[in-house]
């Protein structure tokens, strides 16, 4: 990393530099152009998802955008990169009242960093489960470049110092995270700080047969698995007419897949009676709202016969299916709501040629069942050493 570290501390350093931007100031086609433009971005990259996060979870945290513009432009220059950053206290006094799950399950065990320290973040980073730079990778270099230039010189307009950079969510086999590595660890002795890289957490994904059929993918399950999923699904279509369906109004369903949500989580979910569960009706109502009806957000119900018995909601991409939550009714346990749903959304993705089905942050048993493969992501971690 040493010959990378130094090459980015120099010969970047003047190509890009970072300017702070109202995120409202920022339109969402430039935005999202840049989002477009780099490779490992995924939907949770996308400006509709940041726009509903802050208007959900705004009073968490503090905004920190940060444009790259090139070093002779002036500051209000359209952006090259941008690197989409909140701070707050890594235990906010209200996170224990606001806590909702939208996963339910532990990720590993992680470098621990003081409860008052103020850290950096990506933005949405709580109900993201990707985040990366917003960067043409001919730009990637200088733009990480310039965000850890950012870090050094500091936020003129806080007069608090952050304590830690907390970058989360990279996948591995993003660029991004060698490019900050590199550019973060060329300064790392001379403003005595601390870098780590460790696994945040893991995403399990299957990989779907191109140009085949659900029998092709089931087929290359466990004995065990297949005969289960097979067994499941024939009783269920025994029952009725099973069909997974996406909602043509979601924010009028929402209400809808809310319910089927508790009926399965409670107060362990999403929408408690809570002020965090306000919160989460109001993000989701929000994500519908903002990425459309042409957008890859959708909200999906399986039926059977005439009665909805799960929901789910999904980011569908050209290769890719995105599972980001669920809901099931309890009283149909007998029909396994949750492994034909998967079963159909499988099939669906197959059928227009989807090669991956990523289950998205956490190890829940089920997602091996379906020939999941753990998908690491990554936690870049910079602390000043008078912090540790």
């Amino acid at each position: 990393m040493t010959g990378r570290a130094a090459a980015s501390g120099g010969a970047f350093a003047a190509a890009l530099r970072p300017v702070r931007r109202p995120f409202d100031a920022i339109e969402p086609a430039v935005w999202d152009a840049l989002a477009a433009a780099t490779p490992w971005a995924t939907p949770f990259s996308r400006w509709a998802l940041h726009r509903a996060w802050w208007d959900a979870y705004g009073d968490n945290a503090h905004e920190e955008t940060v444009v790259l513009v090139p070093v002779d432009a002036p500051d209000d220059a359209p952006p090259v990169a941008i690197a989409p950053l909140m701070h707050r206290h890594e235990v906010e006094p209200r996170d224990v009242e606001l806590r909702t799950s939208l996963r339910h399950a532990e990720g590993q065990p992680l470098t621990p960093v003081p409860a008052d320290a103020k850290a950096i973040f990506f933005g949405a980073s709580y109900h993201a489960d990707y985040a990366t730079l917003l960067a043409a990778p001919e730009h990637l270099a200088a733009a990480a470049d310039a965000v850890a230039e950012y870090a050094a010189l500091g936020d003129p307009e806080h007069p608090q110092p952050w304590d830690a950079v907390d970058l989360r969510r990279l996948r591995t086999g993003d660029p991004a995270i060698d490019a900050l590595a590199a550019a973060f660890g060329a300064r790392e002795v001379t403003h005595d700080w601390t870098l780590n890289i460790e696994r945040e957490d893991v995403c399990p994904v299957a990989a779907l047969p191109v140009g085949g059929t659900i029998d092709d993918y089931l087929g290359a399950l466990g004995k065990k698995e297949r005969h289960e999923i097979r067994r499941k699904v024939r009783r269920a279509e025994a029952a009725g007419d099973v069909a997974l369906l996406d909602s043509a109004n979601p924010l009028a369903d929402l209400p809808a897949f809310i319910d089927l949500h508790q009926k399965r989580w409670g107060a362990d979910g999403l929408f408690p009676e809570t002020p965090g569960g306000d919160q989460s009706r109001h993000f989701f109502h929000r994500l519908f709202e903002l990425f459309g009806a042409d957008g890859p957000l959708h909200l999906a119900f399986l039926t059977v016969g005439d009665k909805r018995i799960a929901a789910c909601v999904s980011f569908e991409t050209d290769d890719a299916v995105l599972y980001y939550n669920a809901g099931v009714d309890p009283e149909a346990r007998d029909l396994s709501p949750g492994v034909v749903m998967v079963e159909r959304l499988v099939r669906r993705a197959i059928d227009r040629g989807a090669g991956r089905m990523d289950f998205l942050r956490g190890n829940e048993p089920y997602k091996y069942e379906w020939g999941a493969v753990d998908d690491p992501i990554q936690r870049l971690l910079v602390r000043r050493t008078d912090r540790r």
